[in-house]
């Protein structure tokens, strides 16, 4: 017998990834997401799903540039750090200690302690309900070099589904 679920139940373990957006000279901002991945390779095209409210938003509309970086398993407490705690209220770079460095090509800083980077220039945005879809063009990918040459793997981080992200959804 099947019974009805709650569907994104199903999607987790997700991998995690920090994007980064606003600009080296500040204001910057932190924001963790699961929702993100390539849409076109040709050209190079990442989709990545932000809360319609969120302080992230405001950085990436008015900017126009963020960077989808990719953490480390030893990094879960910032992730989630980063995912719970808004920009609004908290600078996310002093409170988990995460050094922002400069983008190769854009304004928006980098994290240092990610394995991987990928620029982006936003492209297009759409509106999807609770979230806002947000496509944008990389301009330049770069990764540590033990990553690049396969001697280190990126590791998910596992978590359990998230049910606060998500408690809207949930009755009682």
């Amino acid at each position: 017998m099947k019974i009805e679920v709650e569907y994104l139940e199903f999607m987790w373990p997700m991998r995690h990834f920090l994007i980064t957006c606003g600009e080296v000279q500040g204001p910057a901002n932190i924001v963790a997401v699961s929702f993100c991945w390539p849409v076109s390779k040709n050209p190079s095209l990442i989709a990545c799903a932000l809360g319609q409210n969120s302080y992230s938003r405001k950085l990436i509309e008015t900017t126009g540039e963020f960077v989808v970086n990719v953490p480390p398993k030893k990094l879960k407490k910032e992730i989630y750090f980063c995912g719970y705690h808004s920009g609004y209220q908290v600078d996310k770079f002093k409170a988990t200690g995460l050094t922002p460095l400069p983008g190769r090509k854009v304004r928006t800083p980098i994290i240092s302690e990610c394995l991987a980077h990928m620029e982006c220039r936003l492209r297009n945005q759409v509106e999807t309900g609770d979230k806002i879809l947000f496509i944008g063009e990389v301009v330049e990918a770069y990764a540590d070099e033990e990553l690049a040459k396969r001697k280190i793997k990126i590791e998910y981080a596992w978590g359990n589904f998230p049910e606060k992200v998500y408690s809207i959804r949930f009755k009682g």
